[in-house]
């Protein structure tokens, strides 16, 4: 018997470029929670897709010399193609393009004006492309974007605006009603302080700048902005219509059940969309949930030259299931988590290879060995009594699904992950306290080898159960290794609810037969490898680009310096060859960089450079956002003498070149070079 509908999103993915693996951490998060909701006895509906409208995206083609469809085409293809790969279960993905969403953006726009909730206006402010988002001057951070730091340009047009301030109170009202509702807490404290109880401005739902988008249908010179446009989706992707002839299917699935979005971006969805509903009259998400973000080396991951991590390269590497262990794993509940490729290394090695990986190994191999595959269940323990570590290996498998279950409720997966792997640990430390292999060694002990073997092999089935919404192909593979089905979630929860060890520890089929040599489910990386494959991997890639900007160059007129202004300096004093060969200056490898605080200038980074590591503080941070600087390879001055600089030593300098006019950039090697190469 089904326990009701259940119904899942992500937010849809831009489509201004390919998304890194901290983007598709998302859809396989929430792959595991619809896939774990779909084994629980849910009827789960599933939707993700792509946002396909807006300036950015306008730009973007024209840079690259094709329609905005065909580039928005290219894009979301890759984005499925990504999903896909990361072996997600969606029922629907949408695109914002897509004609029946369209139709129905253009429906709720005249809907919202007719009532009364749209009206025209004109708007002036600072705008940011890349994020297209209207500031105040005192919103902005350090007269920036507030939300991507980068510039803001002033801007007018005439616009339409949605009254925002109409329904505030009432969606404060509700959150404070329903405490569940924006996910973690410290997201809704985040909306209420900073943006609900100071008052909210209307909003600006309408563009004339750029064509781009969905016309308003009674005034084409508009189209409708991207958070109306974007947010919309998840009502008509299940058949929403703002005439009130809504389908079957948006009737039995709305509201959502949950909202899965990135931090980013929780604003939106807990603030304009909520109210858009209302306006709408529709019932509001049960909950949103704001996800960290997963960071690279400390930092938000950026596409500058190169040296992002995107999903295939870690599924060329490690296979899919190790990427889908690694990112629900390693991400904490509210905390931004962190990947890198030695972390990576550590996990599959430590968790798959030698916990999970080893303990169906020796067992099957120890089936094989002893009984030629049989398993069977001889019930047999010490002076024909149930042993002590019998009992409590029985009494973790029968209570694992009930742990898995509560953390899963509360979207604790990376918690229900250690729950799972906590019984595969217990049936390893099982191993080491019967010792099968001494059992073997006695003709009278053959019984109880017997039923050791098949405890275990019962364990393993259970934790590979419950392991598949996270990890389906492994516990497919481990299903096929002992040769028996995975099992229904309701025979785990019914021996959960009533403390039934017996009925627990005997869901394997007695008298099976698993298979013959096992398959190695996780091979051990070798990290000296790993890190050469991935050093020239990001070299090509950096080759690539630099190739690309070349052939960008020549393109636009063939000789660059012909349109460039030169800097003429004021020459120094002349030095002698040995005054030059005093210093030394060499190629160093950005692990780290953060600002420094109360420092409007300095930027703190840990440079590796040969197998060394020193801290070098630059005034550069107007410049360059920490993010951008990680993974690059610099040049760096280093016999400079080390001084105090911030209450902070500094051991160098970074070599950077700046133009009359101010802007500055930091130099980088023309192509790859290992970090401690000398610069001469």
């Amino acid at each position: 018997m089904s326990k009701g509908k259940y119904y899942i999103t992500t937010a849809i993915a831009y489509t201004s470029g390919t998304p890194h693996i901290g983007n598709s951490y998302e859809i396989v998060l929430a792959d595991s929670i619809a896939r774990f909701k779909r084994k629980d006895g849910y009827d789960v509906f599933f939707q993700t897709g792509t946002d396909e409208h807006g300036q950015k995206i306008e730009l973007k083609a024209q840079e690259t010399g094709v329609t905005p469809k065909a580039y928005v085409d290219k894009v979301a293809g890759e984005i499925r193609r990504i999903c896909d790969s990361l072996d997600t279960s969606y029922d629907k993905f949408i695109r914002t393009t897509d004609d029946f969403h369209e139709k129905q953006v253009q429906k709720i726009f005249k809907r919202l004006y007719d009532q009364g909730d749209i009206y025209k206006g004109d708007y002036e402010g600072l705008y940011c492309t890349p994020c297209e988002s209207f500031w105040t001057e005192s919103q902005l951070v350090d007269g920036k974007c507030p939300d991507c730091g980068r510039e803001v340009k002033p801007a007018k047009e005439e616009a339409y605006f949605f009254k925002m301030s109409k329904y505030a109170d009432r969606l404060i009202e509700h959150i404070n009603a329903h405490p569940e509702f924006i996910q973690p807490v410290s997201r809704k404290n985040e909306m209420m302080n900073n943006f609900l109880l100071p008052g909210l401005q209307d909003l600006c739902v309408s563009r004339t700048s750029f064509t781009w988008g969905i016309p308003v249908d009674f005034d084409e010179k508009h189209v409708v902005y991207v958070w109306l446009d974007a947010l919309t989706n998840y009502i008509t992707g299940i058949g929403y219509d703002a005439a009130g002839e809504s389908t079957q299917q948006y009737q039995k699935l709305w509201p959502a059940d949950l909202h899965l979005i990135g931090k980013d971006i929780i604003r939106f969805h807990t603030i304009y969309w909520p109210i858009f509903l209302m306006a709408l009259g529709e019932p509001l998400p049960k909950q949103i949930f704001g996800h960290p973000w997963l960071l690279q080396n400390g930092g938000k991951m950026s596409k500058s030259k190169g040296n992002t991590i995107y999903a295939d390269d870690l599924i060329d590497f490690f296979g899919v299931d190790a990427v889908r262990y690694f990112v629900l794993h390693e991400m904490p509940f509210e905390n931004d988590g962190m990947i890198t490729w030695e972390l990576m290394v550590e996990r599959i090695n430590s968790d798959l290879a030698n916990v999970l990986g080893n303990l169906v190994n020796r067992t099957i191999s120890m089936s094989n060995k002893y009984f030629g595959g049989k398993v069977e269940n001889k019930n047999v323990g010490v002076d024909a009594g149930t042993e002590d570590v019998d009992a409590d290996l029985f009494n973790v498998l029968t209570d694992t699904y009930s742990r898995v279950s509560k953390k899963m409720s509360e979207l604790r997966v990376a918690d229900a992950i250690t729950e799972i792997f906590t019984l595969f640990k217990r049936s390893n430390k099982y191993i080491d306290e019967t010792m099968p292999w001494a059992l073997a060694k006695d003709e009278t002990k053959k019984g109880r080898l017997a039923t050791v073997l098949y405890n275990l092999s019962n364990a393993i089935m259970v934790g590979a159960s419950l392991l598949e919404p996270f990890m389906p192909e492994t516990a497919k593979r481990i299903s096929e290794q002992m040769n028996a089905p995975l099992l229904d979630f309701s025979v785990l929860e019914e021996c959960a609810a009533k403390g039934d060890t017996a009925m627990a520890s005997t869901l394997y089929p007695s008298g099976n037969q698993v298979t013959g040599t096992p398959e190695i489910l996780f091979a051990r990386q070798d990290l000296a490898e790993v890190t050469e494959k991935v050093e020239k991997m990001f070299a090509e890639r950096h080759a690539a680009a630099d190739n690309n900007s070349g052939d960008a160059a020549s393109k636009d007129g063939g000789d660059a310096a012909a349109d460039e202004k030169p800097v003429d300096l004021e020459a120094k004093a002349e030095i002698t060859y040995d005054d030059f060969d005093k210093c030394q200056f060499q190629v160093g490898l950005v692990l780290s960089c953060e600002e420094v605080p109360k420092s409007k200038k300095l930027l703190k980074f840990e440079i590796q450079v040969g197998s060394a590591k020193r801290q070098i503080l630059s005034g550069i941070k107007q410049y360059y956002k920490p993010e951008e600087l990680i993974g690059k390879r610099v040049m760096v001055l280093t016999n400079l003498k080390p001084r105090e600089i911030a209450g902070m030593m500094s051991e160098g300098m970074i070599l950077s070149a700046a133009d009359e006019d101010g802007n500055l950039a930091v130099m980088t090697p023309e192509r790859f070079m290992p970090t401690g190469a000398e610069i001469c």
